[in-house]
């Protein structure tokens, strides 16, 4: 397995040891165990735990990137489609991600040197929101992206962490998208 090879697979399983034992299960030795590696590899690779963290928050933001990938969407419509089909794959199949993206920002607001990653991965998700918002005419994108990006965060938090997320049921794919309509109509609008 090559270099790049092993630092995914280490990056993937710590996220997935995130999400699933929260911060306190991120050890060198549990992501060795989890991934299957020799003892020590997790730490050749990632010497501080704050390092191993920064793997995460990078890997995190990769993937979500990909998933934002805007297809420049001609219209509200495709663009509520491309987002309400973003949320259901975040809170489906991309859901231990999520989680573990919650905790570490909770970790990154409390130490300083992780700030800098969280705020890199936030810029980068609010600038693929401004390019699909100016592409669909909004008159301030930079300012309707904030709102955009914030208001994803918050149907994803209320659905994965939130006092109700256990209670309520699957998540449609259709309520996300009319959802998803309501948020860029009101972005559009405000921005």
């Amino acid at each position: 397995m090559s270099t790049p090879d092993r630092r995914t697979l280490i990056a993937d399983t710590a996220i997935a040891t995130v999400a699933a034992a929260g911060l306190r299960g991120l050890t060198h030795r549990a992501i060795d165990t989890a991934a299957g590696l020799p003892a020590g590899s997790t730490s050749y690779y990632f010497r501080t735990r704050t390092a191993l963290i920064g793997a995460c928050y990078q890997r995190i933001e990769e993937l979500d990137l990909d998933d934002m990938e805007p297809r420049r969407p001609g219209s509200r419509a495709e663009a509520a489609a491309w987002l309400g089909i973003m949320l259901h794959r975040w809170l489906t199949t991309g859901r231990e991600r999520q989680l573990a993206r919650y905790e570490l920002s909770l970790e990154a607001a409390r130490t300083p040197e992780l700030e800098s990653a969280l705020h890199r991965a936030g810029l980068a998700a609010r600038a693929r929101a401004e390019a699909v918002l100016a592409a669909l005419g909004a008159d301030r994108p930079r300012e309707a992206a904030e709102l955009l990006v914030a208001w994803t965060d918050g149907v994803l938090f209320d659905r994965l962490a939130g006092a109700m997320a256990r209670t309520r049921p699957a998540p449609d794919p259709e309520e996300l998208t009319a959802v998803a309509h309501r948020m860029l109509d009101a972005a559009l609008t405000a921005g």
